[in-house]
């Protein structure tokens, strides 16, 4: 027997799992499958550690969801978001400024969370919604898409008929595939530790980036852990590189952590276990096939810099919610209109993160210095520095 749904969303990532609310609470039927159940405990086998920054243009579409009620008092702000030069002879910081959003919004850039965090609320708002079911455990098997609606196989077997299929199943998406769009992918030879840390000096909701070589070692505010302030850390380098520190004993991770921090925060501890990330930028050919959206990771993938992935998963969407109408949903009107609305913004910020990755990535004395040099040009420019950083941000 089959089901009939108005969306069907393939992912239950934290992307996936705001579709579903922002579907659901604008009164759509939903089903959201994932084949995997999400990890919804810091200590549990499997859990996300990343954390995950809503940037301002993010929290209206959360707000309608339901989610920003849920998350908001869990959110550390970001206020600041500091840059330091450390590519001298020593690992020391040499150039470091501020970028303050009182320069231009009398909110903060942002609001820091762990994304264990996040799945655990965001699936409890999904059990508020009569409408929308969650289905963890099960995937896409097949997709058969025709003018009026999509048809669905489940991997146990069921078959669901969807006006919209939402594609927000990862970087390897069965849908994408299934709908036979090719990928661009740009690899850098990196990866990423994502770990927690606990410092003796306060974060004062700042977020520092701190430039040497391999890639920018990223220091996040969240909330104390054990009575210490604590930050997230994303620490990108050589796939080699990041395959060693991984390896060493406890002591001496720490020790070369520190040394890449310049002691900014005063002696850094590890507070979580390690997690490896691959680091590459990927772009989807189109956005979309008949009666199927692609968004988040099916559609575009960028190194973990100045918190755009998942900002532009939700700018995804906040598109594709504004542009959902009963009568035409799931249209080819309505997904060309979604692919012309987002797809210069997806090109703009791949190409300006693929950029400053590997700025930060140089190894060369005279390029570091060069990066530097650059660092403090754009940052005395007042007007430039604003235009940056309402770009960061995503504001119009």
């Amino acid at each position: 027997m089959r089901e009939s749904v108005d969306v069907l969303i393939s992912g239950g990532g934290v992307a996936g799992l705001a579709a579903a609310a922002a579907f659901g609470s604008a009164g759509y039927s939903v089903i959201c499958v994932d084949p995997a159940p999400p990890v919804t405990e810091r200590g549990a086998p499997g859990a996300d550690l990343r954390t995950t920054a809503f940037l301002q243009p993010s929290i209206p579409v959360l707000t309608a969801a339901g989610l920003w009620q849920r998350i908001a008092p869990h959110a550390m702000p970001l206020q600041v978001m500091r840059i330091v030069d450390a590519g001298g002879a020593e690992p020391i910081a040499r150039i470091t400024h501020d970028f303050d959003a009182a320069d231009v919004s009398a909110e903060p850039f942002g609001w820091n969370l762990p994304n264990w965090l996040l799945r655990r609320e965001f699936v409890a708002r999904l059990g508020d919604l009569p409408n929308v079911d969650f289905r963890p455990g099960q995937g896409t098997r097949r997709l058969f898409t025709r003018d009026t609606e999509a048809l669905v196989t489940l991997t146990d077997g069921a078959q669901v008929t969807a006006k919209l299929v939402v594609a927000a199943d990862g970087r390897h998406s069965p849908v994408r595939r299934a709908l036979g769009i090719p990928v661009h992918t740009t690899r850098y030879g990196q990866k990423a530790l994502a770990f927690a840390v606990t410092h003796p000096e306060p974060h004062r909701n700042v977020s520092t980036e701190i430039h040497r070589s391999g890639g920018p070692f990223t220091l996040v505010p969240l909330p104390d852990h054990q009575g210490k302030p604590c930050s997230a850390v994303v620490w990108m380098e050589t796939g080699p590189e990041i395959e060693r520190l991984r390896a060493l004993p406890r002591d001496a991770f720490e020790a070369e952590m520190n040394t890449r921090s310049c002691g900014l925060f005063g002696w850094l501890e590890q507070a979580s276990a390690l997690t490896v990330w691959p680091i590459i930028t990927q772009q989807a050919t189109r956005l979309y096939g008949q009666r199927t959206a692609l968004m988040a990771e099916a559609a575009h993938v960028v190194p973990p810099i100045g918190a755009q992935g998942l900002n532009m998963s939700l700018a995804d969407l906040s598109a594709l919610i504004d542009l959902a109408r009963p009568e035409t949903l799931g249209t080819q009107p309505m997904l060309q209109a979604y692919e012309r609305r987002r797809l210069p913004d997806i090109k703009l910020r791949l190409a300006g993160v693929g950029l400053l990755n590997r700025a930060s990535m140089m190894r060369a004395r005279p390029l570091r210095d060069a990066r530097a040099a650059g660092l403090h040009a754009l940052y005395s420019l007042a007007p430039v520095r604003k235009g940056l950083m309402q770009l960061g941000i995503g504001m119009r």
